[in-house]
């Protein structure tokens, strides 16, 4: 199970890292121990936040200590909270989730400096590049997005170039992205 996004936005945030290589998952464990008094497993974490592919759900216990590192007393209270709109992540103009887009559909996002991707969806959050411009993406790579939030970086979970995984990505990490459509 991976963790939902703004949840791992949250985790970056209050642990002051980054987590873009399976290596920060080690320290955020230290992290969650120091403030939490509960270990989880940096192997468990790298699973939590997209480094390894494994569906399996985590115990009650390790959520619990997740949502008490993050300030609420149990995962169900930080799902609850989220789930009523507090989050931000909530809008409907400023927010696109791969699991509500039909098969097909095109995607076009910008970020700055004067970077543009044109995707289009094939299911799984799974996306195919059809046009990027200034970006490091490339035409015909396919990416794992779970959801497109305006003003926020964009994770990428996935990359895949010709076949091969190059792992996570993230675009607009400065200013965010500037713009979604589905077009």
């Amino acid at each position: 199970m991976k963790l939902p996004f703004h949840i791992v936005q949250m985790l970056k945030a209050k642990s002051g890292s980054d987590l873009r290589l399976p290596s920060d998952c080690e320290f955020l464990s230290l992290d969650i121990q120091s403030k939490t008094g509960v270990r989880i497993g940096a192997t468990t974490l790298k699973r939590l936040v997209g480094f390894a592919q494994d569906e399996r759900t985590p115990h009650t216990s390790t959520l619990d200590a997740i949502a008490r590192y993050l300030g609420y007393a149990h995962w169900e209270e930080l799902m609850k909270i989220e789930d009523a709109g507090n989050s931000g992540f909530d809008s409907p103009d400023e927010e696109v989730r791969s699991a509500d887009l039909p098969v097909n559909a095109c995607i076009e996002i910008t970020y700055l400096p004067d970077r543009l991707v044109r995707m289009q969806y094939l299911g799984n959050q799974r996306y195919k590049i059809i046009d990027s411009q200034n970006s490091k993406l490339q035409t015909d790579d396919e990416v794992e997005i779970q959801i497109f939030v305006l003003h926020h970086p964009l994770l990428v979970l996935n990359v895949w170039r010709n076949g091969e995984s190059l792992g996570q990505f993230t675009a607009g990490n400065v200013s965010g992205l500037s713009s979604i459509a589905v077009i």
